[in-house]
């Protein structure tokens, strides 16, 4: 893909390396074609995958951000998936936006899937900001179905 706006790539760059979040910013390419970005590359976390993306949604002139970035954790960020798993069903636990236990968590290779049914779409956002920030997360797939409000 060509850079068909440079000055929009140049704020999208701009952006990326003024984030404190995104250690390593020229590790990550910008390609933009008629106001949609595509970053490319690799970052160290899921948390800056989404930090990045949400840099690049922010530059103005931007009307579409794609996301190809690799988390790729180095050795000391790697946790086992059980650990993950732990971790990530005490965070639920503990959101009181969320009813108890309407919620599986299945991790392999860092990468968690969100099940379950709940009743409002802001629980299964909250569910999944949750978990996304959790040390160790290489992804996260959010297959919550959202139901509609139970009246009494």
């Amino acid at each position: 893909m060509e850079n068909h706006d440079p000055e929009v790539r140049a704020r999208v760059l701009a952006a990326l390396a003024d984030d404190p979040r995104l250690p390593s910013p020229d590790e990550i390419a910008v390609d933009v074609y008629d106001g949609t970005v595509t970053l490319r590359g690799t970052v160290g976390s899921f948390r800056q995958k989404r930090a990045a993306l949400a840099d690049a949604r922010r530059a103005v002139g931007v009307r579409n951000a794609y996301d190809e970035l690799d988390v790729r954790l180095l050795d000391e960020d790697r946790r086992k998936d059980a650990e993950i798993r732990g971790h990530a069903l005490q965070r639920l636990i503990w959101d009181s936006r969320l009813p108890g236990n309407y919620i599986d968590v299945h991790v392999h290779d860092g990468w968690v899937t969100l099940k379950g049914d709940l009743d409002a779409q802001y629980q299964s956002d909250a569910a999944f900001t949750d978990v996304a920030s959790l040390h160790g997360v290489t992804g996260v797939t959010n297959k919550i179905t959202v139901t509609e409000a139970r009246l009494p």
